[in-house]
């Protein structure tokens, strides 16, 4: 197994999803923008400003895991060619820890918000907090469905280095 080629594949295999992060930004920025000129009611004029910050911040996280990962890649070849086994070790243990934030935020806590957000829609009654529930849960959904494919791809990645862990013991 050529670990080098996994490690790159899954990084450009990153380099395309992380987009869509700030492509669905610019999405709830473009929703914004048409609350605030069309919005008649108190609801639709609630939007504008929940609908404006998911999607700066969805462009925000979208830009920064992109940068990140053009780094990685171009680092990826330079760590491999100093130690390979090294450069295993290192990828194993950050999988690994990244494996754990997404059981511990992206597949529990995303879910609670989304859920509390659900129920706080019975309770507040204003159009500013059911805008801003309704938003909440958007972006967080919106995260949930890229970071659950990411999920995948890093685990069938960790699964490769567990491999090329004991070709390089030998």
């Amino acid at each position: 197994m050529d670990i080098l080629k996994a490690a790159n594949a899954w990084a450009k295999a990153e380099l395309i999803s992380t987009p869509f992060f700030a492509l669905a930004g610019l999405v709830f920025v473009a929703v914004s923008i048409g609350f605030w000129q069309f919005g008649k009611t108190d609801l639709a004029r609630s939007y504008i400003l929940p609908t404006l910050i998911a999607g700066v911040l969805l462009v925000i996280i979208g830009a920064g895991l992109y940068y990140t990962n053009v780094k990685r890649l171009s680092a990826f070849e330079l760590e491999f060619n100093e130690d390979p086994v090294v450069f295993v070790q290192n990828e194993l243990a950050r999988t690994a820890a990244t494996l754990q934030e997404y059981k511990n935020v992206v597949f529990t806590a995303i879910p609670v918000i989304i859920v509390i957000c659900a129920a706080l829609l019975y309770v507040l009654q204003g159009p500013a907090w059911k805008a801003s529930m309704i938003t909440t849960i958007a972006m967080l959904s919106v995260i949930l469905l890229i970071d659950g494919l990411a999920h995948a791809r890093i685990a069938h990645y960790h699964d490769q280095l567990v491999e090329a862990k004991e070709e390089y013991k030998a």
